[in-house]
């Protein structure tokens, strides 16, 4: 059986070298890279299956190196957990709105980092369920292409971005909290904040109106969350 990929892309030797052996031995295939270029070639040319990526590296960025791998084809929907020192609410939402798929603060237990790259893993193998499509208003949702079209034109979301419409979509008209949204897209038990759902709805918005349709197809529930609406908007 293949051993699951692993990119650690950190600069703090201890570090990496803690989660090196803490991986291995949970029967990983570890590649480590020490700063953010290293990081983002390793990621190109490993095509890991989950990225583990410090904001502060030297020379480029954790937030340009998520940004560089959602902007290609062959890296876009490697799932990236955040680990950095910050913990300020603004990094967390340029994170996510870059296409991060989770954030752990330093410092954290390895073994909730552990859990939380199983999680990503499991949902990732989840879109090979055969048969799941799902379909509303012209938004066709397709797990086993991971693809997701508007009237036949294709949308680029990220992989965070996919399970959250496809989650409004499923139940169109049902209202859902920001808890709930982060449960089914983000994750049971990750720490997250509430603003952070309102981050990825805004990008859907732009997205779908930029794909020839309405962003008013996701309506606000004013004091509870979001919902994927029943009818069509009417034309402005």
């Amino acid at each position: 059986m293949l051993r699951p990929r692993i990119l650690i892309v950190e600069d703090e030797a201890g570090l990496t070298q803690s989660l090196s052996w803490y991986f291995n031995r949970e029967g990983f295939e570890t590649h480590v890279a020490r700063d953010g270029q290293d990081g983002l070639r390793k990621a190109q040319s490993v095509l890991p299956d989950v990225v583990l990526l410090d904001i502060m590296l030297p020379g480029m960025s954790g937030l340009d190196v998520c940004r560089e791998l959602r902007a290609g084809d062959r890296t876009r929907e490697i799932p990236i957990i955040m680990i950095t020192a910050k913990s300020e609410e603004t990094d967390q939402v340029v994170g996510y709105s870059l296409g991060a798929d989770d954030y752990v603060p330093k410092p954290f237990s390895n073994k909730v980092l552990l859990h939380k790259v199983k999680a990503l893993l499991r949902r990732v193998e989840g879109r090979a369920d055969p048969g799941d499509v799902a379909e509303y208003l012209g938004v066709k949702i397709d797990r086993v292409r991971h693809r997701v079209t508007l009237d036949g034109t294709a949308l680029d979301l990220t992989p965070t971005e996919f399970r959250l419409l496809e989650t409004l979509v499923r139940q169109p008209g049902r209202a859902f909290s920001r808890h709930q949204l982060m449960d089914s897209a983000i994750g049971e038990g990750s720490i997250v904040l509430e603003r952070t759902i309102d981050v990825h709805i805004k990008t859907l918005r732009q997205k779908l109106a930029q794909a020839g349709g309405s962003g008013d197809l996701i309506e606000t529930v004013r004091g509870v969350g979001y919902r994927f609406r029943e009818d069509k908007p009417e034309a402005k």
